[in-house]
């Protein structure tokens, strides 16, 4: 899980209440919203129906419904918590804080048609296309992962995407002069690691530059979605070598 930080306290408060802000960005948020008894979404559902309770409409319960938003409440499940939420609370806190709520989820979820909450929430994200099934590759990979063609002229750029996870195998780029590849992370979180070396965590704008006759692999987190583009280096008699998948052990390392 991606840990939470807050410095919203101490940005406004620091040197008027130093102990409030330390509570505010170091307690409340830094050792409570860290806390993995229970996961970061139910947090947020929780703390969303515990203001709107106490009739809290203002800058702070937008900031939780965005939140709650970003771990992966969709615009269906907020609707049904409100609606259950007020009958118990009020019905006029509802109509209040379904007014903040349709702001927040002010995307068309028909843009993100995927059934999976985690892959909707990362495509938004993003610029770039999840793009379709990688079948064409499904073979090499350990996982489902998506492509999407960015550029197939002058230089091959692609969006490659995969699911929490997904990795590809060991592989090689060849080439007599030239070759290789660049990946530039776009998001989630990822790993590319060459053979003998530590993996590299990857974020989005992390590049990793990966040079002809070098074995590596790369993928996603086991928890996370991840994407890059996959820029292929102009070269002469160039040749992709697949081998083979990475092994447990190696990925396990990485939680």
């Amino acid at each position: 899980m991606k840990k939470i930080v807050q410095t919203a306290g101490r940005n406004a408060l620091e040197e008027f209440a130093p102990q409030f802000a330390h509570f505010n960005d170091d307690v409340l948020f830094g050792e409570n919203w860290n806390n993995q008894d229970i996961d970061v979404k139910t947090r947020s559902i929780i703390t969303v129906v515990a203001l709107m309770s106490s009739g809290i409409t203002d800058s702070s319960l937008k900031f939780h419904l965005e939140n709650a938003k970003e771990h992966g409440v969709t615009q269906k499940e907020i609707a049904a918590i409100i609606t259950h939420a007020a009958f118990y609370a009020g019905w006029p806190k509802g109509w209040a804080v379904f007014h903040l709520a349709k702001e927040v989820w002010d995307v068309n979820e028909d843009d993100f048609p995927y059934e999976d909450e985690g892959m909707r929430a990362h495509a938004r994200e993003m610029i770039f296309p999840i793009g379709a099934p990688n079948d064409g590759y499904a073979q090499y990979f350990s996982g489902k992962s998506f492509l999407a063609p960015v550029s197939a002229s002058q230089v091959g750029v692609f969006n490659v995407t995969f699911e929490p996870g997904c990795r590809n195998n060991w592989h090689i780029h060849h080439a007599k002069s030239g070759g290789g590849q660049i990946l530039i992370c776009t998001a989630g979180r990822g790993y590319y690691q060459e053979e003998g070396k530590e993996a590299i965590e990857m974020k989005p704008g992390d590049c990793i530059n990966i040079l002809a006759g070098v074995k590596h692999w790369h993928g996603a987190a086991p928890d996370e979605w991840f994407s890059h583009l996959a820029i292929e280096v102009p070269g002469e008699e160039t040749l992709n070598e697949w081998c083979e998948p990475v092994a447990d052990n190696i990925y396990s390392k990485l939680v």
